[in-house]
């Protein structure tokens, strides 16, 4: 899986925000200059993370954005999903009747569809909180043990 800058910009600049989140908004250039990103960008993420309720806005001379809660409560997932960034490890859309391989899965599906789950599990129990405390990441919501059996199919 790779990530797209995209959702990789997102988190860094909300890390960023979370970190310097007071009693006055801050500036998208503020946050463009620390984490060297082009504020154009910024706004395009900032655009989505608004909508989503992740941050919101103040106009005006002393404008800028803040966390739309507090960093405990918004994981890295909610900010991916945000910004529309997939952790899907298989070439198919997911669509029903289209695999991998044209109509049909390819053989390593079952594999690479686990390992998406497991990655979104992942990101769903870290917080934003957690990313700035800057230790070893330990989601909050325990992995489920998935199985990929013989015959294709997978188990979590």
């Amino acid at each position: 899986m790779e990530l797209n800058t995209r959702g990789r910009y997102a988190v860094m600049a909300m890390a960023d925000l979370a970190k310097h989140d007071g009693p006055h908004a801050v500036p998208l250039s503020a946050i463009a200059e620390r984490q060297h990103l082009s504020v154009a960008y910024l706004e395009q993420i900032f655009l989505r993370l608004r909508r989503a309720g992740l941050v919101g806005s103040a106009r005006g001379r002393a404008g800028g954005y803040h966390l739309g809660r507090p960093a405990e409560e918004i994981t890295v997932a909610a900010i991916m999903e945000a910004v529309e960034e997939e952790t899907r490890m298989t070439r198919c859309m997911g669509e029903e009747g289209v695999g991998c391989l044209g109509p049909e899965k390819c053989l390593t599906h079952n594999l690479w569809h686990a390992l998406g789950t497991h990655i979104r599990s992942f990101l769903s129990g870290v917080t934003l909180a957690q990313v700035l405390d800057g230790q070893r990441v330990v989601p909050t919501v325990a992995p489920t043990k998935t199985t990929v059996m013989p015959n294709g199919g997978v188990t979590a």
